[in-house]
């Protein structure tokens, strides 16, 4: 398999296959001046993790900032820097490793625990991304598990099952925390629509010798519940918004937090999914770790009875998540696309 992260030395040009038409191609200039909104930057503090008015105004602050967006920051999260810092230098140093040392674990098969590839099985675009990624399930963690991550770098098992937990944790408050702020119990998006195995696209962009050819990710939704992402130091990240491209600057310590599809739906459109892309960069390496909450493969999902009413019927219907699943490979990521066959049409 052919990874950027296996060059012996710089690209000094794009290979033809890493470029993109001009018109999937992030428009740079009117991006990057874009400055005059930026995502909300949610304390959790002490408040998110206590009972009364301190943690209902940060519930409400999540979903105020979660409907306007489709995505908000944290900051206090409880994750320790110390624990972050530990996995994304254990990443970094996986993609740095000879050729030799990755080889048994690049594959396309999407069944396997953990993996190393560069091109993405859903997107129909015979253009490649500028990356290389580890898919990998981290959650819940056993000994069987655990065999399927690499044993080099010496410190990769261990920094993954410390972040793997302390992630876990930090999504199980921030699904509680979204239920309270629309109104819900605490545990509505507990059970299976969150027990399934949870998973981690660890997403390496070299530097790039010309950033206007070629994208990181072109525009997608994530089919999942609730994603929560490590950006690191190096901007990358854009979200939708208005018509518009907003840039996520990275911050220190902080958390990117996004609503997968089975948000949406099963809040019955309250909050949305979001398109967003990663565009690369001449300078630097970029590494982000996206962690993924999915429901178990039969979990039932549909709108939840509470979020419907004659006011707002039902604007999809119930299916097993392995179904949507297979659908979004199917339809590419397109928001449009992937959502048509699970809306319901009146009139």
């Amino acid at each position: 398999m052919d990874l950027l992260s296996n060059a012996s030395a710089p690209l000094s040009s794009v290979p033809a296959e890493y470029v993109f038409p001009p018109e999937k191609r992030a428009s740079l200039l009117g991006d990057l001046s874009f400055d005059d909104v930026s995502l909300p930057l949610i304390d959790l503090h002490s408040g998110a993790l206590s009972d009364g008015i301190l943690r209902r105004q940060v519930a409400t602050e999540i979903v105020k900032a979660g409907k306007e967006f489709g995505f908000f920051q944290v900051v206090n999260h409880g994750v320790g820097e110390d624990v972050v810092r530990a996995f994304r230098e254990a990443a970094t140093k996986f993609f740095e490793m000879p050729p030799e040392d990755k080889l048994r674990y690049c594959s396309d098969d999407q069944s396997k625990p953990f993996r190393i590839a560069s091109k993405t099985p859903w997107d129909r675009n015979k253009n490649r991304y500028w990356r290389d990624y580890l898919k990998l399930i981290c959650y819940p963690i056993d000994e069987e598990l655990v065999q399927h991550w690499p044993s080099k770098p010496e410190a990769f098992r261990s920094s993954l099952a410390d972040y793997s937990v302390a992630l876990h944790e930090l999504s199980r408050n921030l699904l509680e925390l979204i239920a309270e702020g629309l109104g819900l119990e605490r545990g509505f998006f507990g059970g299976d629509l969150s027990r399934g195995n949870t998973q981690m696209n660890v997403n390496y962009y070299p530097p790039c010798p010309d950033p206007s050819l070629t994208m990181g990710l072109l525009p997608h939704c994530d089919r999942n519940l609730l994603t929560v992402l490590s950006q690191g130091d190096v901007a990358g990240l854009q979200v939708r918004h208005n018509g518009r491209w907003l840039l996520v600057k990275p911050l220190p310590g902080v958390f990117v937090v996004n609503f997968g599809h089975q948000i949406e739906i099963v809040t019955n459109g309250a909050l949305a999914s979001v398109e967003h892309r990663v565009f690369t960069n001449s300078a630097k390496a970029r590494l982000s770790l996206a962690t993924l909450v999915h429901p178990t493969m039969d979990c039932l999902v549909g709108p939840a009875p509470v979020m419907v009413s004659e006011e707002n019927p039902a604007k999809f219907r119930e299916f097993v998540f392995s179904e949507f699943y297979k659908n979004f490979d199917a339809a590419a990521g397109n928001r449009e696309d992937v959502l048509e066959s699970f809306k319901i049409r009146r009139g």
